[in-house]
């Protein structure tokens, strides 16, 4: 089980990494601005929930259906920041 990260540049990394991981975006670059719903194809709603499973394992985290909404999709920065604020909960 790998370490759950408590720095905000680590936890920006793993987030990303996931990502690319989960919706197998190869060597695409993404950055904080980079639009992701509605933007990128491979992320659909079947993708989200796959992404949302591999950061709850990663991260150890629990993600209240209620508190997920698709802002926090709406680029890569802000799912960063999503992950983040669960993790200070």
């Amino acid at each position: 089980m790998p370490p759950v990260e408590t720095d905000r540049q680590a936890v920006d990394q793993a987030v990303k990494h996931i990502l690319v991981r989960t919706l197998g975006l190869g060597q695409r670059v993404l950055d904080a601005d980079t639009p992701l719903l509605g933007s990128l194809p491979e992320l659909d709603s079947m993708a989200v929930i796959g992404v949302i499973t591999a950061l709850e394992e990663h991260f150890e985290i629990a993600i209240d259906d209620e508190d997920l909404h698709a802002r926090h999709f709406a680029t890569l920065g802000a799912l960063q920041a999503f992950v983040a604020q669960v993790l200070l909960q």
